[in-house]
């Protein structure tokens, strides 16, 4: 069975484009230069996309704007891209920039969800399965790992980290980063403990988030430094060092780990913690 694409004779579609099988062009869609659309993607109506690659069974909605130049002052047109990968939505009005000189490309892993006027800035790299929705924006070079949710109207800083399956409560504005499976909100956003819903619902084992809730304690449930603490879960050389109990700290715990160790531009704590 032959698989058409179906481009509507009202769209604008660059002659250099790559259009897979399958694709579909809505009404007055743009498709730019430097566009390569995979299988089975579909582009709404007025949308524009321009020096991005689509990876296949994406939805781009009406008036969404994707790989346009970044909003950066220091950019001067260099050439640069923006990728998504597979089964990713973009829904109305959402803008994705593609990156500047400083990486060369903004990164979208696949199974992402980016509600109705949401911004992903240059620069950038979004884990798989992530959700962006309404209103909230990501600033330049923010990087999200997999699966971590953030709730409507959210404001991330430039260069904040956002681990794996945090979930951050709308109205966040996030300026620190935020540790993997943990939930913040707040303005400024302060922690509110573990995603203990989101990791069972992930399907991570009561060992692993025995351990998460460990590392947790150490670090915010201590009067002591991040670096003196840092220097009990890690030896000199970045290598992990047992467990209190003896035993070695599993994947999703030491994930946790060196992402607390490599925070630059500090972490975001409780309330508590933040206040003092």
């Amino acid at each position: 069975m032959t698989v058409t694409t179906a481009i509507h004779p009202t769209a604008v579609v660059h002659p250099c484009a790559e259009i897979a099988d399958g694709v579909e062009i809505a009404p007055y869609a743009v498709i730019g230069e430097e566009v390569r659309i995979g299988k089975n993607t579909t582009i709404g109506p007025h949308a524009i996309v321009e020096f991005t690659t689509l990876g296949e069974n994406c939805r781009v909605f009406s008036h969404a704007i994707v790989g346009t130049a970044p909003q950066d002052l220091k950019y001067k047109g260099e050439p640069t891209r923006l990728v998504l990968g597979n089964n990713v939505t973009v829904r109305e009005c959402v803008t994705l920039n593609r990156g500047s000189a400083a990486t060369g490309e903004t990164r979208i892993a696949d199974n992402c969800l980016f509600m109705a006027y949401s911004h992903v800035a240059h620069d950038c790299r979004i884990g798989r399965g992530v959700i962006l929705a309404n209103a909230t924006a990501l600033a330049g070079h923010v990087e999200v790992g997999d699966y971590a949710v953030l709730s409507t109207m959210i404001g991330v800083h430039q260069f904040v980290r956002i681990g794996k399956l945090a979930m951050l409560g709308g109205g966040a504005m996030v300026s620190l980063d935020i540790p993997p499976y943990c939930i913040a909100q707040g303005d400024r956003a302060h922690l509110f403990g573990l995603n203990l819903v989101g990791l069972r619902r992930a399907g991570l084992p009561k060992r692993a988030i025995e351990q998460i809730k460990q590392v947790y304690r150490m670090v915010f449930e201590s009067t002591s430094r991040l670096e003196e603490i840092v220097k009990k879960l890690q030896d000199p050389a970045g290598n992990l060092l047992p467990a209190p109990d003896g035993s070695p700290w599993l994947p999703e715990a030491a994930e946790m780990i060196r992402f607390l160790s490599q925070s630059s531009r500090g972490l975001t704590r409780p309330r508590r913690q933040q206040e003092a």
